[in-house]
């Protein structure tokens, strides 16, 4: 009797590594245009050319077999490396600092997002995955929150797609709308860095939305920005418990709980301890933000290149005006609790 041989480690991730190199070299390629691109247009970043080239692709012709599964691959665990290397731009003491002034403003603005993304995207006949990715992505911290939320609800390429695309419409409106709104009200700098730093998702478009107001604003609206991004942990590890509860039927133990927590938020707290003991050099730090994008890029890269267009077709205009109605919840309800807090001057 002949026994078949046990492939070693190392052979199965040299196959492995075979496998993906395809679809993860296109995937890079995209990036590096979309990069580029940002470059030259400073307020598009990189994640956004890169999932736009990736759709038209995709619109144009579906990708070979061969790049599937580095696509695949690019799209689910390199996305998910990319939000580890996000905790490089968070320390403790900014987050104590911070959090405990905006955190009213914080809280009180992504309860309302994520309670009018359930209630107004289910009255709207939207679906589950779609309204939960969009409320995410206004509430929180835009293309990142949908990328760390993506895989534990099972959303599809075609919904995280749509809730990005959605999530970038009303950034490009902030980065017009909200300085002339802080300028009207007679804003000062900190208090419209708290504004700008809860009221938009995506760390570019805060820097965007800050600095036309004022070079003041900027260093306070980031920081904010940054301790929201936090607010990514809570609300994932919540939607994993109530997803395995509606597989499974029942209660949980908190074992099984410990077990549902993704292993990049876990990444992702780790990096940011180690930040803030000052372990992580500023250059370093640079690098591991600039390739924390650079891996978003090419993450949303593969998705665009797995649209499904006929998906997009059927999800219509109401997202995109779920997308607006939280856009204008949330900065309304920011503006209010800084009000409210005695945060206007």
């Amino acid at each position: 009797m002949q026994l078949t041989p046990v492939p070693t480690l190392p052979h199965r991730l040299g196959r492995r590594a075979l496998e993906v190199w395809p679809g993860v070299a296109a995937c890079v390629l995209i990036a590096v245009a979309a990069t580029f691109i940002g470059r030259i247009v400073p307020i598009l970043g990189a994640a956004v050319p890169a999932i736009v080239i990736g759709v038209a692709i995709a619109l144009v012709r579906r990708p070979h077999e061969r790049l599937r599964a580095g696509i695949a691959y690019s799209s689910k665990f390199l996305l998910q490396c990319a939000v580890v290397l996000l905790g490089a731009q968070l320390s403790l003491v900014s987050i104590f600092q911070v959090g405990l002034e905006s955190l009213p403003v914080m809280l009180s603005s992504l309860a309302v997002c994520l309670f009018g993304a359930w209630a107004i995207g289910r009255a709207m006949g939207i679906e589950p995955r779609l309204r939960t990715l969009i409320g995410v992505g206004t509430g929180i911290c835009g293309a990142s929150a949908i990328a760390a939320v993506a895989p534990v609800i099972g959303a599809a390429s075609a919904e995280v797609a749509y809730a990005i695309s959605t999530i970038f419409l009303f950034n490009i409106l902030a980065v017009v709308i909200f300085p002339a709104i802080g300028h009207l009200l007679n804003m000062d700098p900190h208090t419209f860095g708290l504004f700008a730093g809860t009221a938009v998702n995506d760390t570019s478009s805060v820097v965007a939305t800050a600095s036309v107001f004022s070079a003041l604003a900027l260093g306070y609206a980031v920081v904010v920005k940054l301790v929201r991004t936090l607010m990514i942990i809570p609300i994932t590890v919540t939607l994993a418990v109530v997803e395995a509860r509606r597989d499974a039927g029942s209660g949980m133990s908190a074992r099984q709980i410990g077990k549902l927590v993704p292993w990049f938020l876990i990444g992702f707290l780790v990096v940011a301890v180690i930040h803030s003991l000052g372990v992580i050099t500023p250059g370093l730090q640079s690098f591991l933000v600039a390739a924390s994008i650079f891996l978003i890029a090419v993450a949303l890269a593969a998705i665009g290149l797995s649209t499904d267009a006929a998906a997009l077709r059927r999800a219509g205009l109401r997202p995109l005006l779920l997308g607006a109605v939280l856009w204008v919840l949330v900065a309304a309800t920011s503006l209010s609790v800084i009000w409210l807090t005695g945060g206007f001057h």
